[in-house]
């Protein structure tokens, strides 16, 4: 879009859902040491966490909108492994604090989540690291299971890793935000 966002003083104003989309389509997860011909984009990786966090029975579209945007933050700041985020220190989490309450409060979500809300969404973003670690990142299922725990059955049948060039990916992405949107009304 063109617009300026301030990392340490962001405004809702500032945040347009063209530029996360666009932003998250083209940031690797996994520093980009996956398999595939495309790199796993944050983005595919949100749509997938929104997916599975569906199938854990989230069903108010409102919590919906908020597990696809849980990583919007990154759009701007990057995806960092958590290794890296704790050595950076408390600034930046401050800072994803701070974006994520402009991100919310954009799209008329609450700037700090319920806290069983931001729960159910953990587990399943942890669905989808445990997915992308045996699909793509080259973990066998055991180490999997011991870094992000192994998820039920029931929430990874028909769940798959997609790889698709960012164009496709953003689309996606704006086309889910925007069903979203109309479901809250």
């Amino acid at each position: 879009s063109g617009r300026r966002l301030d990392l340490l003083d962001p405004t809702p104003m500032d945040v347009e859902i063209e530029d996360i989309a666009h932003g998250l389509a083209f940031v690797a997860r996994w520093n980009g040491q996956t398999r595939g011909d495309w790199p796993y984009s944050v983005a595919e990786h949100s749509l997938l966490v929104e997916g599975a966090y569906r199938r854990q029975g989230g069903s108010d579209p409102r919590w919906q909108l908020a597990a696809l945007l849980h990583d919007a933050p990154e759009y701007v700041i990057g995806d960092m492994i958590s290794p890296v985020k704790a050595a950076v220190g408390p600034g930046y989490a401050e800072m994803d604090a701070r974006l994520t309450a402009a991100i919310h409060l954009r799209f008329g979500l609450p700037a700090v989540l319920p806290v069983a809300v931001k729960k159910a969404i953990k587990q399943a973003d942890k669905v989808s690291a445990w997915l992308e670690a045996v699909q793509i990142a080259g973990f066998s299922e055991d180490e999997a299971d011991k870094l992000f725990g192994r998820p039920a059955l029931a929430l990874l049948q028909g769940l798959q890793i997609k790889l698709r060039a960012p164009s496709v990916v953003r689309a996606d992405f704006i086309a889910r935000h925007k069903v979203l949107l109309g479901l809250i009304g």
